[in-house]
């Protein structure tokens, strides 16, 4: 493990700003459907949202374990979607600018993604694709300097206010498959662009998620990122960040729901005794912890690679998908563990149960996570 005493230091920050500001107003922004733009800003204000950026454009410069850091401590505010909102702003997009941008887009945009004035928005995912990003059918058609995008994406995380999107886009109908997609920046209020759905789910309520239209949506040519033909190869290389960090969410959230059980089964009296003396539970509430334990280190393997810039995909697909199994079964056991009152909207328990339903499902699901770890070991 590599949590060094920096790491530490700044983790005590970040809970501290978790549970005095977050904690106290999940309930509100469950209601509301989404957190406040507020909140980015404030994030910002303490340095929060560049982590691992240059000081030059608002970052701190720090490494990737300070990034597991903030999501582990930001899990804990028992609101996935306010998490997850988070985290698609800070490493499941903006990263692609720092990594692959041009020094006039990351002067740009970077000192707004830090500061916490532009949320950022991934729109990848469309209404008929999914796993498969080669097959994307929205296209982006080069008209003299700029180019005019056409298509549509679903489940767009803080696609109903976001103020950049990283689009993917078909700029080439010939030649393989995976050379035939391209980055863009498209600008929230660009002409053309447009929410045409904002999307009710059964978790995750505090992440707005949107479904969006490109009707001949102009971008000038640099707009994109990177070089053209290269966005599923971007975008594949952005993977193991984002399924490392689904883990840690997943990970850290389960952990926080069995604190809160434990403290459930202590207080809560049944034959005259609490629940937490009887031996069928405490040897359930073993195993999940057991188990969280697991999925942990298996993560904390996958950073280590990933950090050292190794081949890690095999790792972090492991990790990614026994996180995430793990974090279901826990919502399944916690839940039985409260009886009717783990089915009431009134505790936390329940929310963890509908939220992280999704981490089986986003960043690469099981099935997939399986498909990658089979082609590494058989054959």
């Amino acid at each position: 493990m590599h949590m060094t005493v920096e790491n530490e230091l700044f983790r005590e920050t970040v809970s501290r700003f978790v549970q005095q500001e977050i904690v106290p107003n999940v309930d509100e922004w469950e209601q509301l459907e989404q957190i406040p733009r507020e909140l980015f800003r404030r994030m910002g204000e303490l340095g929060l949202l560049g982590i691992e950026y240059p000081v030059k454009y608002g970052g701190a410069g720090a490494g990737f374990w300070m990034t597991v850091v903030l999501a582990e401590e930001l899990a804990r505010c028992r609101s996935g979607g306010t998490a997850f909102s988070i985290i698609v702003h800070t490493d499941m997009s903006s990263p692609w600018i720092a990594s692959v941008g041009t020094e006039e887009q990351k002067t740009k945009y970077l000192p707004g993604i830090t500061s916490g004035q532009t949320v950022c928005a991934l729109a990848i995912t469309e209404p008929g694709v999914g796993s498969d990003m080669s097959s994307i059918s929205t296209r982006a058609v080069l008209d003299g300097e700029d180019w005019v995008i056409n298509g549509s994406k679903t489940y767009i995380t803080n696609g109903v206010y976001g103020d950049l999107y990283f689009v993917a886009a078909r700029t080439r109908e010939t030649g393989r498959k995976h050379q035939q997609l391209s980055l863009f920046l498209v600008e929230g209020g660009t002409p053309g662009l447009s929410v045409s759905k904002k999307l009710s789910k059964t978790g995750m309520w505090a992440s707005d998620t949107a479904e969006l239209v490109f009707d001949g949506v102009r971008v000038s040519g640099t707009n994109i990122l990177g070089q053209e033909g290269e966005g599923f190869y971007q975008l594949v290389a952005g993977l193991q960040r984002e399924r490392l960090l689904s883990a840690v969410l997943c990970i850290s959230a389960a952990d926080q729901t069995l604190t809160d059980t434990v403290e459930f089964l202590s207080q809560r009296q049944t034959f005259g005794q609490s629940l937490s003396t009887f031996q069928a539970l405490r040897h359930r509430i073993a195993d999940l912890l057991t188990e969280v334990e697991a999925a942990r280190q298996l993560t904390y393997h996958a950073v280590r690679k990933f950090v050292a810039g190794e081949d890690c995909a095999t790792e972090v697909s492991m990790a990614k998908l026994f996180a995430s199994e793990m974090a279901n079964k826990v919502s399944y056991e916690c839940v039985q563990m409260h009886g009717g009152l783990g089915y009431m909207r009134e505790l936390p328990v329940e929310r963890f149960a509908r939220d992280y339903r999704l981490w089986t499902i986003a960043a690469g699901s099981s099935e997939m996570m399986r498909e990658i770890i089979a082609k590494s070991s058989i054959s």
